[in-house]
């Protein structure tokens, strides 16, 4: 057995299928492996072709994909009869997928053999030997995972180990701990451990799942108490609470546990990697992943980020662009100087000379956050307040008159119509749209309105819309903040409003939205402002 190095064992595409909202199609499955492969990969388990025809058609159009690196392992369960194995539909199933790798599971809890099949100890010690043999006896390398290990441990350690022998004296190349219930603790996975070591000298794996939100913490204590194979998923989906996640348990067997890994992983596509899985299985990302997340490297409280701009290591454990990913310095009620600066730098707007400037800015965004307002989620919005405050930015446009109609009866029948009144550069333009909503309604009255001006903005889509209530105990009269994401179809970029009129705080996201795309478009061919 060589564990000079750890072996990643990819089942996204398996047991990730199995969380709740996600559904993969076979090209979806087919983009995903690619990205394993390119990323590094050792192992993909592609499904279990026994259980339904899209994973038998998966493993038939894999086999024309040019995989560098990851080697398929096609997934099942051990026979169903002692007596019946060379015959056993699921895995005959396994061989006709033609996997070079395949990985069945058997019962290790006593209970589980008992209750669930119906088979004294003797029987499923037989069953889980004869099923690895059977696959070995046609080529195939043999992973044993061994289902509910730590809780059949627990329960009567005799009998898991001697499951776990069963599988390695029949030719499993490699014996997987599984916590099924992904109930098990840190502590107790490095005590049942060291018992495994004494008694299993094949490659031992580890396969934990996050019900209590340590399948990360229980893969890498099996790591460093001996385990060489490792399986998880991206981004950790998976059944209940997911499974273990890859994207957290690689950079820390790589950076933190300094172990070497089968091939060379390009950890610097760990981020997009993980928003490419993300995309393609249609979930939000989530923000604050360990290494990946959009926040995972954000700034924002001034002390802090004072600190970061002398030197990151002082709040980053890591460089962020070893992984992928990037600084980021939020402004927000809790920012200091430093924040300030170190964002109109990131503009391209000097102020490192201008502490004054920068003391009445700071005191002007606390203002306005106290009031409701949010600049770490609208940064578009916060840069039309800097420059203005620099006199580099003036509005193109000005809200003379603007009306809202709405009107809906008990037959479900409604209708919104906008009325606006704007002026630009002394030139005045009175126009009305109609839209499925209010909102709607003026969206499409002031494109109206300035199209005649800035033909440019018809390239501008609002791709999010979010409102937050601030004050729920005033009810219907709360305050309320108003967040717009818009894109040109290249960059994307998000504004704000708040005001206690949902239609007026819309409104100031609207216009802070055209503004900036004008503001940027016009900067880039050195236009001067209205």
């Amino acid at each position: 057995m060589n564990s000079d190095y750890i072996e990643l064992f990819d089942t996204t595409l398996r047991d990730g299928t199995q969380g709740e909202g996600v559904n993969l199609s076979i090209n979806d499955k087919l983009a995903i492996a690619q990205r394993l492969d390119e990323f590094g990969i050792d192992i993909i388990e592609g499904g279990w072709p026994g259980s339904n025809p899209r994973d038998e058609e998966f493993f038939q159009k894999v086999k024309s994909v040019n995989l560098k690196k990851a080697q398929m392992c096609a997934f099942g369960s051990t026979a169903r009869f002692p007596d019946k194995v060379s015959s056993d539909a699921n895995l005959n199933a396994l061989l006709k997928a033609e996997t070079p790798v395949v990985s069945i599971f058997g019962k290790t809890w006593k209970f589980h053999a008992e209750v669930g099949l119906g088979l004294t100890e003797a029987e499923n010690e037989i069953l889980i030997y004869k099923s690895v043999e059977f696959l070995r006896s046609h080529g195939r390398r043999v992973i044993f995972d061994a289902e509910h290990f730590f809780d059949g441990f627990k329960d009567n350690s005799a009998f898991a180990l001697k499951m776990l022998k069963a599988s390695e004296s029949a030719g499993a190349d490699v014996i997987t701990l599984c916590d099924t219930n992904g109930g098990t603790l840190p502590s107790e996975v490095s005590e049942i451990m060291s018992v495994v070591k004494t008694v299993i000298k094949k490659r031992i794996g580890i396969h934990t799942h996050n019900d209590g939100e340590l399948a990360v913490a229980n893969s890498l204590t099996a790591l460093e108490c001996g385990a060489s194979h490792v399986q998880g998923t991206i981004n950790g989906v998976g059944e209940r609470c997911g499974n273990a996640n890859l994207v957290s348990i690689i950079p820390n067997i790589i950076l933190k546990l300094k172990k070497t890994t089968r091939h060379e992983i390009k950890l610097e596509q760990l981020t997009s990697l993980s928003n490419f899985v993300y995309e393609v299985m249609n979930l939000v990302p989530n923000t604050r992943s360990a290494f990946v997340g959009k926040s995972a490297f954000a700034h924002k409280g001034g002390i802090h980020v004072s600190a970061v701009l002398k030197d990151s290591r002082m709040y980053e454990h890591i460089n962020p662009e070893t992984v992928g990913n990037s600084q980021r310095v939020l402004v927000s009620d809790l920012s200091g100087q430093s924040n300030i600066k170190y964002k109109a730098k990131a503009f391209g707007v000097d102020v490192s000379d201008d502490s004054e400037f920068t003391k009445k800015l700071v005191s002007h965004v606390k203002a306005l956050e106290y009031n409701g307002y949010q600049f770490d989620g609208a940064e578009a919005s916060f840069e039309l307040i800097l420059r203005s405050e620099k006199n580099e930015f003036s509005p193109y446009f000005k809200t003379l008159d603007s009306k809202v109609h709405v009107f809906f009866d008990d037959q479900k029948q409604s209708s919104c119509e906008a009325v606006l009144k704007i002026e630009v550069g002394g030139d005045v333009e009175h126009t009305a749209a109609n839209g499925d909503g209010p909102v709607n309604a003026l969206d499409n009255a002031l494109r109206k309105a300035l199209m005649r001006f800035y033909p440019e903005i018809s390239m501008i889509k609002l791709v999010d819309y979010k409102v937050r209530v601030l004050d729920e105990k005033d009810g219907t009269a709360a305050k309320v903040r108003v967040l717009i994401q818009s894109s040109d179809g290249v960059e994307s970029w998000s504004t704000v409003g708040v005001s206690e009129n949902i239609i007026e705080a819309s409104w100031q996201a609207l216009c802070d939205s055209i503004n900036y795309k004008l503001f940027k478009i016009h900067k880039a061919k050195n236009t001067k402002v209205v």
